[in-house]
Parts: C-alpha cells; structure tokens; sequence
C-alpha cells in the first residue's frame, strides 16, 4: 500500500475554486479520491486564523476528515492587501515527507512550489501529485508533478441553491 502525505494550501484553494466555479472544494470527496487504496501518513491543511466563527467551524470539518490543520494570523496591510502565507511550512513539512511517504499530494495552483516538487522527485524518489483548479494553476506546478488532477465536476461543492 502506499504511503502518503497529503498538504492543503486552504486558503488557496478556497479562493481559486471561488473564482473560477464560484462554489467551494469539496473536501470529503477529495479524501475518498486521495486515499484510496493509500495508508496516510499525514494529512495537513493550512489556513488562516481570523478568529471567526465560520473559520472555525470549516477548521472542525477538516479536523473530522483526519486533516492536521496548521494555523496562520490573517495578516490586512495598510494598503488594504492581505497575507497568509504557509509556503515555508508547506515546503519543510514536505521535505520532513519524504523520510516515511511514497507520494506527495500538494493541493495548490501556486507556482512557487515547481521547485519543491522537483526537489523531492530528483532527490528522495518521491512521487508527486498535485490538484489545483484548470486555468488558475502555474504551468510550471504542473510539468513539475508527477500527476496533476484538475479540481473540477466532482471535487466541487454544489453552489447552495443546487443543495
């Protein structure tokens, strides 16, 4: 069976699918796709803390699915941007991976991480997998995995007036 640590860039994911279906990830069929037939090793979202009570009760859902979830402050600039930024965490919990897992499964479109996944296919053997929105997610993540699974029909969730 294989191995596998899965990493969930929340945040944006949240936003890619919101932009491009106007509807949210579907996070319990994205677990029955990605461990199936897999023993996980470790499973990690990474999001925002803006102390709402929303954002907790989406925290407490992952957590139910069997994700670890890693917290950042929501960080609002004066220019009126905004920052969670988890790339560091990602990048050195999927290095500390490649010790005990087989596959990598980064769900992302940023193309920050095409080195990362480099890194772990020419230097530990690690297969990667990446799942990210079509149209929203960095070429260069694409080339650099091993398998890139589009989010898309049935990763979605159902817009609320279709519930």
């Amino acid at each position: 069976m294989e191995k596998v640590t899965i990493l969930v860039d929340a945040q944006n994911i949240y936003y890619t699918t919101k932009q491009m279906y106007r509807c949210g990830f579907d996070y319990n069929a994205f677990w029955r796709q990605v461990t199936a037939n897999r023993e996980v090793v470790r499973a990690i979202a990474y999001s925002s803390e803006r102390g709402d009570q929303q954002q907790r009760q989406f925290q407490n859902i992952l957590r139910a699915i069997g994700f670890e979830v890693k917290l950042k402050p929501y960080i609002q600039r004066a220019d009126g941007s905004s920052k969670c930024d988890w790339d560091v965490g990602i990048t050195i919990d999927a290095l500390d991976a490649a010790k005990d897992s087989s596959v990598v499964v980064l769900v992302s479109g940023d193309g920050d991480f095409d080195l990362l996944l480099e890194k772990l296919a020419n230097e530990f053997a690690i297969r990667t997998e990446v799942y990210g929105v079509p149209g929203l997610t960095a070429a260069s993540l694409i080339k650099a995995a091993s398998r890139y699974v589009p989010i898309e029909n049935g990763l979605l969730m159902k817009p609320a007036a279709e519930r």
